[in-house]
This record gives structure tokens, C-alpha cells and sequence, in this order.
């Protein structure tokens, strides 16, 4: 029987109009541009203002324009996972509202959240199902309302958040191309250097923990800092060895955009040049599961079938991973 793998066929993605630059932020809390710019390597993000909505808004418009630009129907898509660490709700899933707005009702449908890692984690998830053979389209989003989580009154959190969705859509194929090789891992000590300390089970929302600011991000610098470096790099640079792939046969490396220093250290660990790295965290800033996406679907029409692609990803939890993919379509031939 021929080895089935998962590639991907289409990508969408969408960020809202409006922008805050580091010039407004800098009116809102004590910072300003060269202090953001040097530190972080963000210039501006863009942010849900449209009332009312929430991370299914740019999910929705993000799989809306994957189906159209792949000529999907929403009948054809038989499941679709939503990575995010910001759902409209508590409960249902976010990918239940998405599914909804987009017409997709012959699919299931589900949330994942694994911190800055959640597209990898779905991705490396929904190509099982194409794997073994029960799922012939499946539908990967990123969403994010990070605005919604994000502390205006924290210097050293609020610039480096931005709102924004990015999808796939992932079929079968027998052909050498597709999704290859990937390494997930995770380590739960982590948590305590990053996360949100109030909403959940242990901490429920009340008067105080409202008052106390604590539904916002928390995040220790230096640590995440230190973690996030030697972790993407070692993973990448382990499914790279294990798949033959060297810095001269590598096409693009995709990696997280959480911090321009973090990867420009990833990049320099991995032994690539900074021309093989994707990039566009001055634009959009950290929008944890869609930054993937995003940058996929920015370099589309440079992608060439048969590139060697690997994504990296570090996220809260500590989760992190690297998949290697050998890309299934020439990006120029696409209509956008």
C-alpha cells in the first residue's frame, strides 16, 4: 500500500485594519519606538477594534479567503482544529464558531491550545488524520485576540502582542512532497515564567483578581528568553540531522515570531543565513498560534515545490517543536 503523507494545499490568513504603532503605545505607557525596536524588533501590531468580536472574527475571514483562494467547498472540509490560547468563550470552541460563520457543517471540530506552539501542535495533529486515511481535507487555523489578554499598563508585555489568523488547508498525497518529519515536546516546569495567573479552575474570576490585573499576561523576560533560544534551535537542528537536511539544502526556516533576537539567535545556532528566514514580527508583532501562518502565507508566492521548509516554535507551558516540510506547490502560480 502506498504511504500516504499530508501536505499543504492552500494557505489564508487576515489581520484587522486597524494598527497601534510604537509611537501610540508610547502615549499609553512608559516606552517609545528605539526601546521597543531594540529590545523586541516590533514596529507595530494589528488589533481586534470592531465591538463585540473576538478571536472566531479573524479565524473566520482567515479560512473564508483558504476556501475561496482553493476552490473548497465548505461541504468538502471533514474536520477543522483551532489552535489558540484566546476563545471567544470559555466553552463552545472557537473552531464550532469558525466552522459555523464559514458554512462548514460536515466536519467536527476542536480548540488546542499549546501556548506560541498551538499551529504546530494542530498541524502535526490534523496530518494524522490524512495519515491514516479517514480525512481527506482538513482545515488548521491559528486565532488569536491577544489585545483581549494583554496589560496596557506593562511595558514589558503589551508591545509585543498583536491580534491576526492564519490557515492551511491539508490533503493526502502520494508524492514526495508534504509533511515529513516533525518533534514536539513540552516540560511543564515552564509554567510559572509564563502564563495568566487568574479565569482558570484554580483561580476563578472574581472582584479581586480583577482589581488585582491579574487576567493579563505574565511573563518572566529573561527566562522564556534563555528557553525559547536553546529549544528551538536544538529541535530544529535535530530534525534537520535526522532528515538529512543541511543549511545549503535548506530553503526557509519558519520560526515563531516572538522576539527578532530570539530568532536571529535561533537562525545563527542553526548555522543559516538571515536571507533563509522568514520575518515580519516588525509588522504584526507575537500573535502566538498565527504567527506560522502568517509568514507562510506573506512568502507564498516564493515557495517553490519541493522546498526544504522547517518551522520552529516555542510557547508557554514550556511547549515547543520543529516540523520539516517539503513544500507541495509552486507559491507564483497561485491566484491571490
Amino acid at each position: 500500500m502506498t504511504k500516504l503523507r499530508t501536505t499543504i494545499t492552500g494557505i489564508g490568513a487576515f489581520v484587522p485594519d486597524y494598527i497601534l504603532t510604537n509611537d501610540e503605545l508610547s502615549k499609553m505607557v512608559d516606552t517609545s519606538d528605539e526601546w521597543i525596536m531594540t529590545r523586541i524588533g516590533i514596529k507595530e501590531r494589528h488589533i481586534i477594534k470592531e465591538e463585540g468580536e473576538g478571536s472566531s472574527f479573524v479565524g473566520a475571514k482567515a479560512v473564508q479567503q483558504l476556501l475561496e483562494k482553493t476552490n473548497t467547498s465548505p461541504d468538502e472540509v471533514d474536520l477543522l482544529i483551532c489552535a489558540t490560547v484566546t476563545p471567544d468563550h470559555q466553552f463552545p470552541a472557537t473552531a464550532n464558531i469558525i466552522s459555523d460563520k464559514v458554512g462548514i457543517k460536515n466536519a467536527f471540530s476542536f480548540d488546542l491550545n499549546a501556548g506560541c506552539s498551538g499551529f504546530l501542535y494542530a498541524l502535526t495533529t490534523a496530518s494524522k488524520f490524512i495519515e491514516c486515511g479517514s480525512h481527506k481535507k482538513v482545515v488548521v487555523v491559528g486565532a488569536e485576540k491577544m489585545s483581549s489578554i494583554v496589560d496596557y499598563q506593562d511595558r514589558a508585555t503589551c508591545p509585543i502582542f498583536g491580534d491576526g489568523a492564519g490557515a492551511v488547508l491539508l490533503e493526502p498525497t502520494t508524492e514526495d512532497i508534504g509533511i515529513v518529519d516533525s518533534k514536539l515536546q513540552s516540560d511543564g516546569v515552564g509554567r510559572i515564567h509564563l502564563h495568566q495567573k487568574a479565569g482558570g479552575s484554580v483561580k476563578p474570576s472574581s472582584h479581586e483578581t480583577i482589581d488585582a490585573r491579574e487576567h493579563y499576561i505574565y511573563q518572566e523576560g529573561q527566562p522564556v528568553f534563555k528557553w525559547a533560544v536553546s529549544k528551538m534551535a536544538d529541535v530544529s537542528i535535530e530534525v534537520m540531522e535526522r532528515n538529512g537536511i543541511t543549511p545549503e539544502t535548506l530553503a526557509w526556516l519558519v520560526p515563531h515570531q516572538a522576539n527578532m533576537r530570539i530568532i536571529e539567535a535561533t537562525a545563527k545556532r542553526m548555522g543559516i543565513k538571515k536571507e533563509q528566514v522568514m520575518i515580519n514580527i516588525h509588522r504584526y508583532g507575537n500573535t502566538t498560534s498565527a504567527t506560522l501562518p502568517l509568514c507562510l502565507w506573506e512568502w507564498e508566492d516564493q515557495l517553490k515545490k519541493g522546498d526544504n521548509i522547517i518551522l520552529a516554535t516555542f510557547g508557554a507551558g514550556f511547549t515547543w517543536g520543529a516540523m520539516y516540510v517539503k513544500w507541495g506547490y509552486d507559491g507564483k502560480d497561485v491566484k491571490k
